[in-house]
């Protein structure tokens, strides 16, 4: 009985050791099948990814021709160049992935003859239209059921990857179930072996769970990465999205600038030539309009900051000393019915920015703040030295680790729940009531931080008030060169021309150049203006005196830096004040106005027009 009974034993040993060994075998082959499902996931999201770079490409192609046609300006034509430099290695990309699939390989074929066409059409289009021939409807409406076919194609061959991949993820999630078994019949067999096994083979056992224990965190490992690409793909797209509204933002900024220019200049002089026997309404109405387009100046004033493309002028500065100075404007803008409290730190860091945009961004928080504590309430402004390490800023995108100046804006308000947090910096997002807010405040100081190289994040919980932080470069030079803000005394008259004073006007918009010389003569100047650089080149190559240049960077030929450069080598003395309304120029490089460049940003004021040039004027006889 003995012998019967050992020789089941062994029996039984052996099977289950053969049983194990299947386990371990087949959880093995699982994933070796499960890392092929995961690389041919890979190449079906690759597949759709190249889909989708075409489908971007050929639309970008189309809106700029589209730009082009509508406003003639060659700069539109930039995302189409782009297009047509990119599409060729999209499509041979495509061809080399779509290689295991004869029928997508046809339908590229033909998408792609499809995309020849309408590029060869759009560049015929463009030809024509700088022939000066008017656009083909019927071309046009031929060109768009091309365009609308291109688009049919691509969303079918998008629907046949999805509807591949979704395969594809069914059997890796088979396949990752089988392993899950597999380990777990492993672990039991285990168990029953260690009943019988004597005390040699546990040595055995423990390294088949070894073994098992390994397989499952890879498998934990595989589950993570996964977690962690979608949450970087999400932050991805989403600064994409903020950094194609803030390219839109600021073009059109920068085309509404040019028109204001016009109009409150005109309005401004309008204002100053009306003599006081004139019908009161008139004044009303005139007061109206520039009220109006001083709004819309804010207004793009704001698009630009949002869109980084303001001149920002940084400089060293103790953020303590420029908080404690705006106390008497806070307490006046928030109102008599909420504390103020400020905090501040010992020992600052010196920080780099520009100080009239920093004290703008306080205040918008502050507004904000305001707004969000009706029944009034508690505001804290704090400042202290902070140090973002490696792993934050790998958690948050473009932000650099390193030490910053912190200053963070607190309210006992009403708070934000998470969705409206991930929209607080888009343009135009607001939660306020119609008219009570144009969506802008948190985007321009956004816009601006972002441009002085910082960093903001909002923490916030209804019902629980909301800190907004801002974290600022420190600044690593000799604290000698902090500054205080420098004051401006408001006068009430206009600084007007000393001594005969010469000024040149460049400028290619015809009406902004009427309205810079209608004014500069109103302040007692004496004007000459020139409608091109090639123009006031040849003026200032004559004995004609100047004593200062006028003039706009964004100009067709040569631009206004250039123009200044040639113009400096045979008056190394002239004075020079540059205008315009775009900053992605010649003067100014990663948002910062370059040294010694004095620049009048439009649209400007006769106010602003006067005192910047006699500051520019009276800086000659000062050096």
């Amino acid at each position: 009985m003995l012998t019967v009974r050992n020789d089941k034993s062994i029996r039984a040993l052996v099977a289950g050791f053969v049983f194990l060994a299947l386990a371990i075998g087949g959880s093995i082959w699982l994933s070796a099948r499960q890392q092929q499902s995961l690389q041919l996931i890979k190449h079906t999201l690759e597949v759709q990814n190249r889909l989708a770079n075409v489908l971007s490409r050929l639309q970008d192609a189309e809106t700029g021709q589209r730009g082009f046609l509508l406003t003639g300006r060659e700069n539109f034509l930039e995302p189409y160049v782009a297009a047509g430099q990119h599409l060729p290695s999209e499509f041979a990309n495509l061809t080399a992935l779509l290689t295991d699939n004869p029928k997508q390989t046809r339908t590229l074929q033909t998408l792609m003859a499809i995309s020849s066409e309408r590029q060869k059409y759009l560049r015929s289009a463009i030809a024509r239209f700088r022939q000066g021939a008017p656009a083909n409807l019927e071309e046009l409406q031929r060109g768009k059921a091309t365009m609308d076919r291109a688009r049919k194609i691509i969303a079918n061959m998008l629907q046949a990857e999805q509807h591949v991949l979704e395969q594809r993820q069914a059997t890796a999630k088979i396949q990752r179930i089988g392993i899950s078994l597999a380990l777990a019949l492993s672990g039991l067999t285990v168990m029953i072996l260690g009943m019988f096994a004597v005390r040699h083979a546990r040595v055995r056992i423990a390294q088949v769970i070894a073994n098992g224990e390994a397989l499952a965190r890879s498998n934990m490992q595989l589950r993570n990465e996964a977690v962690s690409r979608a949450a970087a793909e999400a932050q991805l797209r989403q600064i994409q999205k903020m950094e194609a509204v803030g390219q839109l933002t600021g073009g059109i900024a920068h085309d509404f600038n040019n028109m204001l220019a016009v109009i409150v200049g005109s309005l401004d002089m309008a204002q100053r030539r009306l003599h006081s026997g004139i019908d009161a309404r008139l004044i009303q109405n005139i007061d109206n309009a520039m009220e109006g387009a001083q709004r819309a100046t804010q207004l793009t004033s704001h698009l630009l900051a949002f869109s980084r493309q303001q001149p920002l002028e940084p400089r060293a500065l103790d953020a303590n000393r420029l908080v404690r100075d705006m106390s008497e404007l806070l307490r006046r803008t928030i109102g008599d019915d909420m504390r103020i409290e400020t905090v501040f730190a010992g020992g600052l860091w010196a920080s780099i920015v520009d100080p009239h945009q920093l004290e703008n961004a306080i205040l918008n928080l502050c507004v904000n703040a305001r707004d969000a504590m009706p029944g009034g309430g508690k505001l804290t402004i704090e400042t202290s030295n902070a140090h973002l390490d490696d792993t934050y800023a790998a958690a948050h995108e473009e932000v650099r680790a390193g030490q910053y100046v912190m200053i963070s804006v607190s309210d006992t308000g009403t708070g934000m729940p998470p969705e409206v947090i991930d929209r607080a910096f888009e343009p135009f997002f607001t939660t306020k009531g119609v008219g009570k807010g144009t969506g802008l405040g948190l985007s321009q100081v956004f816009g601006f931080i972002k441009q002085s190289n910082g960093h903001m994040k909002i923490y916030s919980e209804p019902g629980q008030g909301t800190t907004v932080k801002l974290y600022l470069p420190r600044f690593f030079g000799s604290t000698d060169e902090l500054q205080d803000k420098a004051e401006v005394t408001e006068r009430s008259d206009l600084p007007a021309a000393m001594d005969g004073e010469i000024v040149l006007v460049v400028e290619d918009e015809e009406r902004v150049r009427h309205v810079s010389v209608d004014g500069l003569r109103d302040l007692g100047y004496t004007v000459v203006q020139a409608s091109d650089a090639a123009q006031a080149l040849q003026l200032l190559s004559t004995e004609q005196r100047v004593d200062l240049l006028f003039t706009d960077v964004v100009m067709p030929d040569m631009n206004g830096r250039k123009l200044v450069d040639q113009a400096l080598v045979g008056r190394p003395d002239l004075k020079v004040l540059y205008t315009t309304g775009y900053t992605r120029n010649a003067i100014v490089h990663n948002g910062m106005l370059d040294a010694g460049v004095a620049l009048l940003s439009k649209p400007f004021t006769l106010t602003q027009l006067a005192r910047k040039v006699r500051q520019v004027l009276d800086a000659e006889v000062e050096a």
